[in-house]
C-alpha cells in the first residue's frame, strides 16, 4: 500500500478492524518514511452475475428477486424468516461457486426447487407449479406423485 502522501510503498499497520456485517476491514497504516498515518478499507470485490432467462434476455442477478420468490412460497407456512435468509444464503453461494459469470434462470429454478423440498413440502409445490408451468391437474398430480413417493 502506498503512502498517499509521499508515495512510499512501505507501511505498517497500525490497527485493523473488521466491520461485522458489512464484509469490510479498515486498517489504520502509518508511512515508515513520512510517519503520517491513514485509513484504508478492504472488502471482497463479488463478480457480478448475468441470468440468462428462458427467451435469451440477460439481466443481473437480484438476490432481492430470489428472496421475494421463496418468500411467497414460504408464504402462510411454518417457516421461518431466519430459514428463509439461510436457504437463499445457501442458494447465492452455489449460484457465486458456479464457473464463468452467467447461469441460466433454469438452473437458479432447480436450485430453488432442491431447498424448498428439504425446507416445506407445500412451498416446493407451490413454488414448482409456476416454475414448472403446470398446464392441466395432470402435470400437477404427476409432480405429487413423485414428491409423495420420495
Amino acid at each position: 500500500m502506498k503512502c498517499p502522501y509521499c508515495g512510499n510503498a512501505e507501511t505498517k499497520v497500525t490497527d485493523k478492524r473488521d466491520d461485522d456485517g458489512v464484509g469490510v476491514t479498515r486498517r489504520r497504516r502509518e508511512c515508515l518514511k513520512c510517519e503520517k498515518r491513514f485509513t484504508t478499507y478492504e472488502r471482497v470485490e463479488n463478480i457480478d452475475i448475468v441470468v440468462v432467462k428462458k427467451d435469451g434476455r440477460r439481466e443481473q442477478f437480484d438476490r432481492a428477486k430470489l428472496l421475494t420468490g421463496f418468500q411467497k412460497a414460504c408464504e402462510k407456512r411454518p417457516v421461518s424468516m431466519e430459514d428463509v435468509e439461510k436457504k437463499v444464503d445457501e442458494i447465492e453461494a452455489d449460484i457465486r461457486k458456479t464457473e464463468g459469470k452467467e447461469i441460466s434462470s433454469k438452473d437458479i429454478g432447480e436450485l430453488v426447487m432442491k431447498k424448498l423440498k428439504s425446507l416445506d413440502k407445500v412451498a416446493y409445490i407451490r413454488f414448482a407449479s409456476v416454475y414448472r408451468e403446470f398446464a392441466d391437474l395432470e402435470s400437477f398430480q404427476k409432480e405429487l406423485e413423485k414428491l409423495i413417493k420420495k
